[in-house]
């Protein structure tokens, strides 16, 4: 049986007069985008064009919400009241959701942003609220978790559409959460070594830990960020090692 895999990049994260990524390159080599919504990046023009583009694209559209953290991009630790961080999830994905509409495409999954996303990643309570907020606006949405963590048990138990995420350009603990950014080796520069590591973890079903140990996860994503210097190159060479594998690369069906 074919392996098939879908390819997603972080991306939409420019703001005003400031550029951050190559969008438009990105979205030649990857199947979903995820577009940040304005809170820890983006602006409703930016949104607007990264919308657009991917519709051109064919690329599936993903809500990308964050904390409320433009200065530090969304990767600073808060603590926000449950029912502000709730509502704070509904207005991003609102906003997606009418963006999308009027760049003639359609939300298809969201995706967590940065620190909120591995705090939902250690802690199934948090990340079941965050997903019921976005299921309360969109309740047929897929929820995008990263694969082995708490997000995902917390979407199993909620019983909705998800898919499971691996990370091409990080380092992965243990317990299948992402190395802390602030420690060294924590994000992956090498092109080659990172497409090299996703191949194997998609053949063998399972997250390499740094210490290299195997964690059994279902694999249905692989994440690209958007933000780093290698971002291209490195999409480029994951998209090209697996299809040389003989790995089907495309949207996750919803």
């Amino acid at each position: 049986m074919t392996l098939r895999v879908d390819l997603n990049a972080d991306m939409g994260e420019s703001f005003g007069a400031w550029t951050l990524g190559d969008d438009a390159a990105l979205l030649d080599v990857v199947t979903s985008a995820n577009i940040a919504c304005g809170f820890h990046a983006g602006d409703p023009n930016v949104m607007a064009a990264t919308m657009a583009r991917a519709v051109e694209k064919g690329v599936g559209i993903g809500a990308h919400p964050g904390f409320r953290d433009l200065a530090g991009f969304g990767r600073y630790r808060m603590q926000v009241p449950a029912a502000t961080l709730a509502n704070d999830l509904r207005y991003q994905l609102g906003a997606a959701l009418g963006m999308a509409r009027a760049a003639g495409g359609t939300v298809r999954h969201l995706k967590l942003h940065g620190a909120l996303a591995n705090m939902c990643s250690e802690d199934a309570a948090l990340a079941r609220a965050c997903y019921e907020a976005a299921l309360s606006v969109a309740p047929e949405i897929t929820i995008m978790v990263i694969a082995g963590t708490a997000q995902q048990r917390a979407a199993e138990d909620l019983g909705c559409n998800w898919v499971g995420e691996i990370f091409a350009d990080r380092a992965y603990n243990d317990d299948a959460t992402l190395v802390d950014r602030r420690l060294p080796g924590a994000v992956i520069h090498d092109p080659d070594a990172a497409a090299a590591r996703v191949l194997e973890m998609v053949q063998e079903g399972a997250i390499i830990a740094a210490s290299g140990r195997r964690i059994p996860a279902r694999i249905d994503t692989i994440c690209l960020h958007g933000d780093t210097p290698e971002a291209v190159g490195i999409a480029r060479a994951v998209r090209a090692h697996l299809e040389t594998a003989g790995v089907a690369v495309e949207r996750f069906p919803v």
